[in-house]
């Protein structure tokens, strides 16, 4: 009978659980992907802005600061955007490591249950080939002995001759 697992739909739905959480891990590390490149940009759009200032005409430097200012804050306000973004992230994080740790543990413990039934079937193997030995050797010495009784009726039957 082959080895079954009687734990095997909880290491199943663990397994599940813990591939659905990979997802969301990767849809929380693709969020902070997209955060960055956000505020990547706006540092770029920052320093093009500073640049052209300096080439613009000075009538125009008041227009120019503003937008700066605007920058600066919309630079703080992706800042917060990752960070929130980096914390979901370390939050799904530790919630995949506690699916995995669980997953290994069943895993472990169904190869340790795999291994005990595994000897069991070769102390049973073991014991079937035992009682077929000792069965050929019963059937050996009976014949043995019935050989050594038919030769010593022989030899009766010929000293009665």
């Amino acid at each position: 009978m082959p080895f079954r697992y009687r734990l095997q739909k909880v290491l199943d739905f663990r397994i599940r659980k813990k591939e659905e959480q990979l997802l969301v891990v990767q849809k929380a590390q693709q969020a902070v992907f997209i955060a960055e490149e956000n505020i990547r940009k706006n540092n770029e759009e920052i320093r093009e802005t500073q640049i052209n200032m300096r080439k613009a005409d000075p009538l125009m430097y008041d227009i120019y600061d503003k937008y700066l200012i605007h920058l600066w804050e919309k630079a703080e306000q992706l800042e917060q955007i990752r960070a929130e973004a980096q914390r979901i992230l370390d939050m799904e994080k530790a919630k995949l490591v506690k699916l995995e740790q669980a997953v290994k543990v069943l895993e472990k413990h169904k190869e340790k249950n795999k291994e005990a039934y595994i000897e069991e079937e070769k102390k049973a193997e073991l014991k079937g080939y035992s009682e077929l030995g000792v069965q050929r050797f019963f059937h050996q010495s009976q014949e043995r002995l019935e050989e050594e009784e038919l030769e010593l009726l022989k030899q009766l039957q010929e000293l009665e001759d």
